[in-house]
C-alpha cells in the first residue's frame, strides 16, 4: 500500500486543472445574465473588487489545507483540527464529501443536457429530425442515458490517475475551450444586434454601483464561480508538490477562472441581443432572461435562425459548454475517489468504478423524481452548503490550525498582513455573503 502519491507534473497543469474545476456552467451560463441583469459594467467592477477582497483568499484558503496536508480533505481537516477537536474537523470532511457526491449527481444530468445538446446539430444536419428532437427534448428516457454517458467519460479520465489523466486532460481542454470561447465571440461581433449586447455588458451603470441587489450578486457570483466549498481547490492543492509558490498559483487560477468568465459574458450577451433582432423573445419583466431557458431555448432558437451556419455555431457553442461541464466534474469526482484510496486502501480502479456507480445511483433518485428534488437539492448545495464550508475553511486557517498561528508561522512581511486579513476580515464577509444569499434567492 506504501506507494509514492500521484500528484501534478508541472505549474501549468495545476494552473489547467485547478481552473478546469472553476469553469464550469456557473461561468458561461450564470455570469452573463447576472452581470446584465445588474448594470453591466457596475457589476464587473463589483464582481473584480470581490474576487480580490473574498475569493482569492478563500481560494488561496482551501488551496492551503489541502497542499500543508498533502491528503484528501477529510484527513486534511481533521489535521487541521487535531489540537482543537479532530472529530469536528473529520465531521466537516465527511460533509464536504457528501456535497461532492450532491454536486456531482445533479450536476452529471446538466452535463448530460449539455452533451445531447451537442450532438443535436450533427443529427439535424444529417437529417434525423427524430433523434434531433429526442436530443433536445425534456424526456427521462434521455436523462437515463445521457448522464451515465457523461459519468463514464469522467470516470475514464479519473481512472488514469493526477498525472496521466486529470493533468494531461486538463491540458486538452481547456485551451480547447478557450479557443472555441474567441472563435463564438469573434462570429457573434460580426452579426446585427451584437454592438447593443456590448454596450449592455460593458458600459458600466453607475446608479446602480450601490443597489444591495448587485454587491449581493456580485458576493454570490465570485464565491460560486470559483467552485470553492467542496473540496475541490482542497484535493488539487494536496496534489502540488511541498515547495510551489501557492500564492502565485492561487493567483494564476483565479485570473484564469476570471477571465472565462469575462469572456462568456462577451459571448452570451451580444448574442441575447441578436436573438432579440432576430424575433426571439429575450426579456421577461425588463431583465434578460437566464438559467434554463437562455442555453436551451433562446439560444438554440437562435442557431436555427442562422441557417445552415447556425448547425455549427450551435456544435461549437454546446461543445464549449460540455468540456466546461467536464472539467468540473472531474474534480469533482476526484475527492471521493481519493479518498477511498488514501483512507481505505482501495486500488483507484476499484475507488473510480463504486463512486461513479454511487453518484449514478443518486442522479438515477434525482431523475426519477425531478420535479421537486432537481431544485431543492440545487438550492440547498448553492445556498447553505458552499458559503457555510468557505466559512468554516476561514475559520479553520485563521483560528483552529495550531491555535490560528499555522498561517503565521510560514509567513512575514506582506504575507503577514494577509493571514491577519484571513484570520479576522474574510470571516466576517463570508459571513455576510450568506446571510445576504439566504435572506434575499
Amino acid at each position: 500500500m506504501a506507494q509514492v502519491r500521484d500528484g501534478f507534473q508541472s505549474r501549468l497543469g495545476f494552473v489547467l486543472a485547478a481552473a478546469g474545476a472553476a469553469v464550469g456552467l456557473g461561468n458561461i451560463w450564470g455570469f452573463p445574465t447576472q452581470a446584465a441583469n445588474h448594470g453591466g459594467g457596475a457589476f464587473l467592477l463589483a464582481y473584480f473588487i470581490v474576487i480580490f477582497l473574498l475569493a482569492l483568499p478563500a481560494l488561496y484558503t482551501e488551496l492551503y489545507l489541502g497542499h500543508q496536508a498533502q491528503a484528501n480533505p477529510v484527513k486534511a481537516l481533521k489535521m487541521a483540527w487535531q489540537e482543537r477537536n479532530p472529530k469536528i474537523g473529520a465531521g466537516a470532511g465527511y460533509l464536504g464529501l457528501a456535497g461532492a457526491i450532491v454536486m456531482l449527481s445533479f450536476y452529471s444530468i446538466v452535463a448530460g443536457w449539455m452533451l445531447a445538446h451537442s450532438i443535436e446539430p450533427v443529427t439535424t444536419f444529417m437529417g434525423l429530425e427524430s433523434t434531433s428532437q429526442f436530443l433536445t427534448g425534456d424526456s427521462m428516457t434521455r436523462n437515463f442515458v445521457f448522464t451515465p454517458l457523461m459519468l463514464l467519460l469522467t470516470a475514464a479520465i479519473i481512472l488514469k490517475g493526477v498525472k496521466s489523466g486529470i493533468e494531461i486532460w486538463s491540458r486538452r481542454l481547456m485551451p480547447v475551450l478557450l479557443l472555441l470561447l474567441i472563435l463564438l465571440i469573434v462570429y457573434m461581433a460580426t452579426l446585427e444586434g451584437a454592438n447593443e449586447g456590448f454596450r449592455a455588458y460593458l458600459i458600466p451603470d453607475f446608479s446602480k454601483i450601490t443597489d444591495p441587489d448587485l454587491i449581493i450578486a456580485a458576493m454570490g457570483q465570485a464565491f460560486f464561480s470559483l467552485s470553492l466549498g467542496v473540496g475541490c481547490m482542497m484535493i488539487y492543492g494536496s496534489y502540488l508538490k511541498p515547495n510551489e509558490n501557492l500564492p502565485k498559483l492561487t493567483f494564476s487560477v483565479a485570473m484564469l477562472d476570471t477571465g472565462v468568465a469575462f469572456l462568456a459574458g462577451l459571448l452570451i450577451i451580444p448574442a441575447i441581443f441578436v436573438a432579440q433582432q432576430n424575433g426571439v423573445e429575450v426579456f421577461q419583466d425588463g431583465k434578460l432572461v437566464g438559467e434554463g431557458r437562455l442555453i436551451f431555448a433562446i439560444l438554440p432558437e437562435l442557431f436555427a435562425s442562422m441557417g445552415q451556419i447556425g448547425i455549427w455555431v450551435g456544435l461549437t457553442f454546446f461543445v464549449l459548454m460540455s468540456i466546461a461541464s467536464l472539467t468540473s466534474t472531474i474534480s469533482s469526482t476526484e475527492i471521493p475517489v481519493s479518498f477511498l484510496v488514501e483512507n481505505h486502501g482501495f486500488a483507484r480502479k476499484s475507488a473510480t468504478w463504486i463512486v461513479t456507480l454511487v453518484i449514478l445511483v443518486c442522479s438515477s433518485l434525482i431523475i426519477l423524481n425531478f420535479e421537486w428534488l432537481f431544485g431543492l437539492v440545487i438550492n440547498v448545495f448553492t445556498r447553505y452548503q458552499l458559503p457555510l464550508m468557505g466559512l468554516f475553511y476561514f475559520i479553520t486557517v485563521g483560528w483552529m490550525w495550531r491555535r490560528g498561528n499555522q498561517l503565521l508561522l510560514v509567513t512575514g512581511g506582506k504575507q503577514y498582513w494577509f493571514a491577519q486579513y484571513l484570520k479576522f476580515v474574510c470571516p466576517i464577509l463570508m459571513t455576510a455573503v450568506f446571510v445576504n444569499v439566504v435572506l434575499n434567492k
